[in-house]
């Protein structure tokens, strides 16, 4: 049925935007909770504190994963290393995978917290992502991949520590 002015044919349009980007949105749950059930070095799942669409941003905060619990016979450190690289990991795995999914995103900001020993959250990787930043398939360190993507964190001897408290807010 013809509308006037075309109007219906304007809902209609907005209706299937709506429906595709809903369908969208299930790709990305789903493919979190799938590829978060476990990592290359840690077993334990990776917990979504956050997801958020506003427009064209999407936003995404995690808890890490914990060091494996097969680690637990090797020095502290060593389990540490692996749920920082891990970690890393996953922020990189997110970002690909919020552009991929939702294809009318333009930024991501994306941020990993893990827990303290005292049982706080501990923001350790920061970072706002544009769709259309690659890097050349060359450059095989991770941690350089994951800064040129846009990520900040500091690694010390392998393991990331708590970013400054001033990067807690979010720019959203």
């Amino acid at each position: 049925m013809f509308g006037m002015g075309g109007a219906s044919f304007e809902m209609k349009d907005e209706n299937q935007k709506m429906v595709s980007q809903l369908h969208n949105i299930g790709n990305l749950v789903r493919w979190l909770r799938v590829k978060g059930r476990s990592g290359r070095l840690s077993r334990a799942p990776l917990k979504v504190l956050r997801l958020e669409l506003r427009g064209d941003i999407a936003a995404c905060e995690v808890l890490a994963r914990v060091a494996d619990e097969w680690d637990s016979d090797l020095p502290v450190r060593v389990g540490q290393v692996h749920a920082s690289v891990q970690a890393l990991e996953d922020a990189v795995a997110i970002r690909c995978a919020i552009f991929k999914e939702l294809p009318a995103v333009s930024a991501a900001v994306l941020r990993v917290f893990r827990q303290s020993t005292t049982g706080e959250l501990e923001l350790v990787i920061s970072g706002t992502a544009a769709r259309g930043e690659e890097v050349p398939k060359h450059i095989s360190s991770l941690t350089m991949r994951a800064k040129l993507l846009g990520f900040q964190f500091y690694l010390e001897g392998g393991i990331l520590s708590p970013l400054p408290s001033e990067e807690y807010a979010m720019s959203f």
